[in-house]
């Protein structure tokens, strides 16, 4: 058996396409700010900003000096919540060392009806309450529901195993899966036997940035692998399944790159459009 390839190139270019009308409609504006010069950062805005240029959204990339004080970036935090032309902003994760500590007072400072990363506890709140609510939901969790819809994936009573906690992905995701009538399993580095749960995923989702961590072994066979997963590897990006082997008994999976990189950023500039409209509607 060889699996689905689920492309997120494919799904994100026509939801994307879907998007222009809207964008034309309503003139919306996304800024990245960024801070330093990680090399993973630069890559991703290099193709937000090339995507917004594709769908004719405005946008801005603000790139501070690794050297910029907390006080100076929540400054332009302010700024940018206060200038009316700005529909929604990020501040581009990770940050440098000296300003990692204050990741929670920074996302706080965001004002939430510009939060389109939707990190920020009061779109996260939203999130859980149902996915009626899910307005301005995390990009990348976002991301991989708008996937296995553009497929059609059924969620619904299927087992989802989630392999990584954090906040920005395994949290929400776990959430608006549940939001589908998933049952879910959500496993991290204290996990006994992690590969016991994740044998019993009918969808099984990897976000832990470590390559290849998830071999065949750990896979039930017809399972649908999602990878969110982005390493390098002798220069190469490589995700946190072993591809080649698990694609052999996977009924789906994501590429890396190509999978879900793809759609985070659809998911973005879908909730840039969304704030947008929210906006007009207050």
């Amino acid at each position: 058996m060889s699996a689905l390839l689920l492309s997120g190139r494919s799904a994100s270019a026509k939801i994307l396409a879907d998007l222009k009308p809207k964008i034309a409609k309503l003139n919306p504006k996304l800024v990245v700010v960024q801070v330093g010069d990680d090399p993973g950062s630069s890559s991703y805005i290099k193709q937000k900003i090339k995507s917004c240029t594709e769908v004719g959204m405005r946008s801005q990339h603000r790139h501070l000096q690794a050297a910029t004080s907390l006080s100076d970036l929540l400054k332009l935090v302010a700024d940018l919540n206060a200038d009316p032309d700005v529909t929604g902003f990020i501040v581009q994760l990770p940050l440098p060392e000296h300003l990692q500590s204050h990741v929670p007072d920074i996302i706080r400072a965001i004002d939430p009806k510009k939060d389109v990363d939707g990190f920020g506890a009061y779109n996260l709140g939203k999130v859980f309450l149902s996915k009626d609510f899910e307005h301005l939901p995390p990009a990348t969790p976002a991301g991989i529901i708008m996937l296995l819809e553009h497929y059609k994936i059924p969620v619904a009573s299927k087992h989802a195993v989630i392999v990584g906690r954090s906040n920005i992905v395994g949290k929400p995701l776990a959430i608006m899966l549940l939001n589908r009538d998933a049952t879910v399993t959500v496993c991290h580095s204290k996990t006994k036997d992690l590969a016991a749960m994740s044998r019993h995923a009918d969808i099984l989702i990897a976000a832990i940035g470590k390559p290849k961590f998830i071999t065949k072994d750990m896979v039930k066979p017809g399972a649908v692998v999602i990878d969110v997963g982005t390493s390098r590897v002798d220069g190469k990006l490589t995700g946190d399944v072993d591809f080649v082997a698990i694609q052999e008994i996977a009924s789906a999976i994501t590429p890396v790159p190509g999978g879900i990189g793809p759609m985070t950023v659809a998911s973005l500039i879908k909730n840039c459009v969304q704030a947008k409209e929210r906006q007009i509607e207050k």
